[in-house]
């Protein structure tokens, strides 16, 4: 794995000692990782959790299954403050939610100190392989860890294992109207027609049309070259300037500040511009360039 994300070596001692977990088959760290019973009011959700939907009936199930075996693989946990737990989820939060809807009072967990950004890239690659999210919570989470971390689509897709191509169709999804979305989550439309209509001026209308008529792929794709188009239906990409612009706009404030820079756009052409320094005393020099002044 790239060295940009969070994630270090060491997933071969953790399974070592835990046996195989799928849920954290990409936790990686050089600490010793042992399992504890952890109150459950100890415990909050990541706000930043990729899946945001969680079937009452599923639920029930598990819950069910926990009254009579108990959980049988532990949860993922990192420790937090400045909040009202002491920790939050970062792989598990099914098996907490079925935990206290039987009754339980503890959970076995691993608590392994993490960033906030190896936390996001753990739930993610989670999820995703385990084909939790619907596609809405997909293009979301997919958009809130470049938005977070500064991620390009390429950094995504290597972090996930999937092309470049799935994501950004993935995240064509984010421009539709909320009411679309919804039909996504309940899974009356699905995420193929979702994106088909992505594009077009009115999706609502065509939505209901798709789902009225029953209407296959095929044909909404052919309805919707016939339809209007939004003047913003090119899809969400990562930066509005392309991959060489870039490094020659990096590569020309590095010559000149003589410290590394990383120039990070969003959608609609906000971002920063990161310098970075290894010494407080380029840190003072860099100050001194850009301002004309010493510290």
């Amino acid at each position: 794995m790239s060295t940009k994300f969070g994630l270090g070596r060491g997933l071969a001692e953790l399974q070592q000692g835990m046996g195989n977990i799928p849920d954290i088959s990409t936790l990686t760290g050089a600490g010793r990782v042992v399992v504890k019973q952890i109150p459950l009011i100890q415990i909050g959700a990541n706000p930043d959790q990729p899946r945001k939907t969680f079937s009452d009936e599923e639920l029930g199930e598990l819950a069910a299954s926990i009254k009579e075996k108990g959980v049988l693989q532990p949860i993922l946990l990192r420790a937090v403050s400045g909040r009202p737990y002491m920790y939050e989820i970062v792989a598990g939060e099914r098996r907490y939610r079925a935990s206290k809807l039987a009754g339980l009072t503890e959970i076995p967990a691993l608590i392994k100190t993490l960033t906030p950004e190896s936390a996001m890239e753990i739930a993610l690659i989670e999820n995703v392989q385990r084909e939790n999210l619907n596609a809405i919570e997909e293009s979301d989470a997919y958009k809130n860890i470049m938005e977070k971390c500064g991620y390009e689509l390429s950094d995504v897709a290597r972090l996930i294992g999937k092309s470049e191509s799935y994501i950004r169709n993935i995240m064509r999804l984010d421009s539709l109207p909320n009411d679309v979305k919804e039909m996504v989550k309940r899974g009356e439309l699905s995420a193929s027609h979702a994106r088909a209509i992505s594009v077009a001026a009115d999706p609502t209308k065509l939505a209901h049309e798709i789902i009225n008529n029953n209407m296959s792929v095929a044909a909404t794709e052919k309805m919707v070259k016939g339809t209007g188009r939004r003047s913003t239906s090119r899809a969400y990409t990562s930066k509005t300037i392309d991959s060489d612009t870039v490094h020659e706009i990096e590569s020309r404030i590095s010559t000149v500040l003589s410290v590394p820079v990383k120039l990070q756009e969003k959608r609609g052409g906000a971002g920063q511009i990161v310098l970075s320094f290894a010494t407080r005393m380029q840190m003072y020099d860099l100050v001194e360039k850009i301002t004309g002044q010493k510290v």
